[in-house]
């Protein structure tokens, strides 16, 4: 159950233009994690642009949904031009955009970076207020919960260790978001015994040294331009591929919550199993 506690640390909205009561029309998300909430609970009709980011196909959490609608690069003249009667936007979003649109009148919603799976959940429902769309804010709130409650181990299942291992050898460190839903899907973050504090790189000397029974790695980026998408495919991991099983966890599932949550708890289930079918 959502509570005024969670959805304030969620980031419950500030309002910076006092929106009417009635449902909004022409809606402008200015950030990816906003995007891919309003594209499940708003009508189609309702959204005016998404961010740029929904067009790129590597970090996008809404790749099926990003082409198909206008976008911005989050300036001001960019929104004001698309006329939105409300406009989402994150905390890190440009002040000078959000000032601009305070001065005009125009009506937007500031949300937090959620930190667990209650305060994106609470986000989740709080937007879909925000757009006139409760009740579906409350169904897709009860699909993640599922998905999550879906993806825990049996009782007595061994807990593996586990890392998420992108580009650059970066890592999600203890007490994040992500971090929580490897917990929850029966997983242990080995980011911890790398020492690793805060989200940030584990050297790819030190993962073979002491690999972790599974790796949720990224793919690396075609012809892998750069040293940062190159550790992924290292020929070095493959010395290590009997004492480690590998899985498939798109970058793009580090970056937000809400629905994306449903694609990340299926995902680490799924490396769980076969993990430990592997072992039999």
């Amino acid at each position: 159950m959502l509570t005024r506690r969670s959805a304030l640390a969620a980031g419950a909205a500030v309002s910076l233009g006092g929106a009417g009561k009635a449902a909004p029309r022409r809606i402008v998300s200015l950030n990816p994690c906003l995007d891919v909430i309003l594209v499940h609970v708003a009508d189609r009709a309702q959204i005016a642009a998404l961010s740029h980011y929904s067009r790129d196909p590597l970090s996008s959490s809404v790749p099926a949904f990003g082409a198909n609608f206008p976008i911005t690069y989050e300036t001001a003249e960019e929104v004001v031009a698309l006329r939105p009667d409300l406009v989402l936007a994150a905390r890190h979003s440009s002040p000078a955009t959000r000032a601009a649109l305070a001065r005009l009148g125009i009506p937007a919603e500031l949300f937090s970076v959620p930190e667990n799976i209650e305060d994106s959940l609470a986000q989740v429902a709080q937007v879909a207020e925000a757009v006139g769309r409760a009740a579906r804010g409350q169904a897709l709130v009860a699909r993640i919960r599922k998905a999550i409650a879906d993806a825990a181990p049996p009782p007595g299942e061994p807990r593996l260790s586990a890392l998420i291992y992108q580009s650059n050898g970066f890592a999600s460190a203890p007490g994040t978001l992500v971090d929580e839903m490897m917990r929850r899907a029966g997983l242990v973050n080995a980011a911890t015994r790398y020492g690793l504090t805060r989200t940030g790189n584990v050297p790819l000397e030190q993962l073979i040294a002491d690999p972790p029974d599974i790796l949720l790695a990224g793919r690396a980026k075609p012809g892998a331009p750069t040293w940062a998408d190159r550790v992924l495919t290292h020929p070095a991991l493959a010395r290590v591929a009997h004492r480690m099983h590998r899985a498939d966890f798109p970058q793009r599932l580090m970056f937000c919550g809400g629905p994306v949550l449903i694609e990340t708890a299926k995902m680490m289930a799924l490396a769980r199993t076969r993990a430990l079918e592997a072992r039999a």
